[in-house]
């Protein structure tokens, strides 16, 4: 009788009985690369921001603590695998987000599919993510190869850069930024006069240089990322390739590769990124945040962990449950709004639907501050930098408009 009171008095108290039975921790993994290439653009970055996100939202969801695990997965599928079965399989996680590295998300990916958990991939870019590696409970919430290459290499042709000659990271992410990007540069009236793949995380890209400067193509686009973004562009610095004519166009690069190169070297470099630190109040508000924790301003990867757990959360807290399929149906219906996101849609095969944005770095005379390294040149909106559902594959809408 006791026992029946409590749980009435529980109910009265807006706690459901099957939380107040339950009291298992809502678990979110955050799942980066912490040691390696692409550390410094991922890694703690994206942990402390899901740190700031749950502190936003608060400790508990639906009378539960909200927890939060992270692990490195060393860019190796094997490794990303075993660290997500293991969180599956014995930690009953709920959320896996982060999951840079193209290989190690589609492999997570198979695995949320088939043990029906949630997946929100901030960080790698392959558009088979939403394309035919697409799942009910599996979104892509920043960007992609597509939206990039869509933003990035049109503009280099318009830009005069109308033959180029593409440097790509040799796996999955690097091969399907440089296809995309071909196909862009090709309907902008542009030529392909080649391309290589560099092995990830190169140290010495003199090869890669010789080869596109060989080629005499305008621009070399670079399909690179993390580390081996940085070291490509200040060795081509040092085999003077900007200054004997050729233009460089970064595919995916971020304001930490930019302060780490240094304007000097970086200047003129146009790149696109969804989201921006100085861009508005709200952008400030959050970078400010985040630099206290970092001591580095974030990046859109890092942000979008940000939007990628308050959304989750407030998509389990619309549903009621921890449910994947009603918190999947949820995290659809609710528009995405945050400090970089307003009423961003997310489509019915798991793209968030956002604003991509053009950016040029700047030159050192026209930065005012440490930070100070980007001008916005142009936006497009609503998602319309990305690849439409007919084209995307994805099987759970296929034939789709």
């Amino acid at each position: 009788m006791k026992t029946m009171i409590s749980l009435c008095l529980a109910g009265l108290l807006g706690i459901t009985c099957a939380a107040a039975q339950d009291a298992k921790p809502v678990k979110i993994g955050v799942l980066e690369d912490m040691s390696g290439v692409y550390a410094d653009i991922t890694g703690p970055g994206s942990v402390a921001a899901a740190e700031l996100a749950i502190a936003d939202f608060g400790p508990t969801v639906l009378g539960r603590k909200i927890e939060l695990l992270s692990a490195d997965h060393q860019n190796k599928a094997d490794v990303g695998s075993g660290v997500a079965r293991r969180w599956i399989d014995v930690d009953n996680i709920d959320l896996i987000t982060g999951i840079g590295n193209s290989s190690v998300a589609l492999a997570v990916r198979n695995l949320t599919r088939e043990a029906k958990k949630i997946d929100i991939v901030t960080s790698a870019g392959v558009n088979d993510l939403t394309g035919k590696a697409c799942s009910p409970t599996g979104f892509h919430w920043v960007y992609n190869t597509y939206s990039l290459s869509k933003t990035v290499a049109s503009a280099s042709v318009r830009a005069g850069g109308d033959t180029l000659f593409f440097v790509a990271a040799d796996y999955a992410f690097g091969a399907a930024l440089a296809r995309d990007g071909a196909r862009f540069a090709e309907e902008a009236g542009g030529k392909v006069l080649g391309t290589v793949r560099a092995p990830l995380n190169s140290a010495d890209f003199s090869s890669f240089i010789l080869q596109a400067q060989t080629s005499k193509a305008k621009n070399i686009t670079l399909a690179l990322a993390g580390n081996d973004l940085v070291n490509f562009v200040r060795q081509a610095s040092e085999f003077n390739v900007v200054q004997q004519g050729q233009s460089l166009s970064a595919m995916i690069m971020f304001v930490n590769d930019i302060h780490a190169i240094g304007l000097k070297v970086a200047q003129g470099l146009y790149l696109a990124e969804t989201f921006y630190w100085d861009m508005n109040d709200d952008t400030r508000s959050f970078a400010k945040r985040f630099y206290e924790k970092r001591k580095a301003m974030p990046n859109g990867m890092q942000a979008g962990v940000y939007s990628a757990v308050k959304h989750y959360l407030t998509a389990v807290k619309a549903a009621g449950t921890t449910d994947s399929a009603a918190v999947a149906a949820k995290i659809r219906e609710i528009p995405v709004n945050d400090f970089f996101s307003e009423n961003v849609r997310v489509r019915e095969d798991g793209r968030a639907m956002r604003n991509m944005h053009l950016f040029q770095v700047k030159k050192p005379d026209a930065s005012k501050s440490d930070w100070d390294l980007l001008t916005r040149v142009d936006t497009l909106k609503d998602g319309a930098a990305f690849e439409p559902l007919s084209e995307g594959g994805c099987p759970l809408v296929a034939g789709a408009k």
